[in-house]
């Protein structure tokens, strides 16, 4: 019999993130740091809603597009909260998460050796997405020195004639870096002058610290050629409702409905209806639950220092990303020893790309009661590392 499956998904390695995930739900008594998943429950108020439209016999298909009702309310927040502004009717798409928007917008901007720059570390899907839509994933590695920023030294060293894309990965999973207003306004100027488009993955947007998330398509010259993908998973906890969007110039959103249409059809009804009065009504949700992640961030940091595990501080998302490089390990043996020993399991850096190597990542995502466990458990197995000599 022939080989059933095609040359290019050969090629793609299953997540890291998820295999470690599958190895911990095979383990009893573990404490697991490793999901980015809020731990609060969806709220109630959204809840309700999803229950309302359900014995509302809402469960019919919506537009393809998505609801125009929510479509509106996702144009208003954008603007309400960081200033962009997009036509509802033809320039914001629907999406089931937003990893469907990340796919959709690679396969439909995307020729055959097209380059897509990927600053690493970053979320596992850009280059597997990339390169199942004929695109040629390239990776930019963002180092600890500059905060994990993108600098506009390492992008205008990292484009070619063939660059097509940039991805903004930014608040940024895993390590928790932002892109400030500066250092959008000194990366724009590359971008126009190599004619790149740019997806701007901004779904940890509403969880940045000290600030307000700045979005690159708010500045001058930027809007027609990005498209922001944002979703309710870490802003509302709603992960498993499976809903998230996309926003930009009609000409691409088109396209992606296109595509959308023929893949997918149409979003989650019950998720939609949902997502409108999380919009409406949920800033003091998102306030709430920001708060609550930047004092168990706090906390997470003060108690790597505690066990002297060198990390930079995060200022978005809901991850620490500390350097394990002393040890003279890999990080996926460093995470799996510490999951086979100590019963705590975390992420190793380098599912994030290779230039993740040497860190692990760390979601506070969980109650403090877990986090005081886990990282009680981390020191001591740290402790027996450094008694028995491992060094780097």
């Amino acid at each position: 019999m022939r080989d059933p499956l095609c040359y290019k998904i050969r090629q793609v390695q299953p997540s890291g993130i998820r295999r470690f995930f599958d190895l911990v739900q095979s383990m009893e008594g573990v404490i697991s740091l490793s999901v980015g998943e809020p731990d609060f429950d969806t709220p109630w108020h959204v809840r309700d809603e999803g229950i309302y439209s359900l014995e509302k016999g809402r469960t019919f298909y919506t537009p393809n597009a998505g609801l125009a009702e929510l479509r509106r309310e996702i144009a208003a927040y954008l603007d309400r909260r960081f200033g962009l502004t997009y036509d509802p009717a033809g320039e914001v798409l629907v999406t089931v998460g937003g990893s469907e928007a990340i796919d959709l917008a690679m396969r439909v901007l995307l020729d055959p050796g097209d380059e897509v720059i990927v600053p690493q570390p970053s979320f596992v899907a850009y280059a597997p997405c990339a390169y199942m839509a004929g695109g040629t994933p390239v990776p930019l590695e963002l180092r600890a020195e500059d905060d994990f920023r993108l600098t506009p030294e390492a992008l205008r060293a990292a484009v070619t004639p063939k660059t097509k894309l940039l991805v903004l990965p930014f608040p940024n999973n895993p390590t928790g870096s932002i892109m400030r207003r500066a250092d959008l306004e000194a990366i724009a100027p590359i971008i126009e002058q190599n004619d790149l488009l740019v997806l701007s993955d901004e779904i940890y947007s509403e969880l940045v610290f000290a600030e307000r998330h700045v979005s690159i398509a708010s500045l001058p010259g930027m809007r027609e050629r990005t498209v922001v993908m944002n979703g309710f998973s870490k802003s509302y906890a709603m992960t498993g409702w499976r809903l998230g969007y996309a926003c930009g110039p009609s000409v691409i959103i088109g396209s992606m409905l296109k595509l959308h249409q023929y893949a997918i059809m149409s979003a989650p009804t019950t998720s939609q209806y949902a997502a409108i009065e999380a919009l409406r009504n949920g800033d003091p949700d998102i306030e709430m639950m920001r708060e609550a992640y930047n004092d168990r961030r706090r906390f997470v940091m003060k108690r790597l220092a505690d066990i002297g595990l060198p990390c930079f501080d995060p200022a978005g998302a809901f991850y620490v990303f500390p350097s394990v490089r002393e040890f003279g390990m890999t990080s996926e043996e460093f995470a799996r020893r510490l999951l086979e020993e100590k019963r705590v399991a975390v992420v190793p850096g380098s599912a994030f790309g290779a230039c993740g190597e040497g860190f692990l990542r760390i979601s506070y995502a969980y109650s403090v009661s877990d986090l005081k466990r886990a990282l009680a458990l981390i020191e001591e197995f740290v402790n027996d590392l450094r008694k028995s000599g491992a060094k780097g």
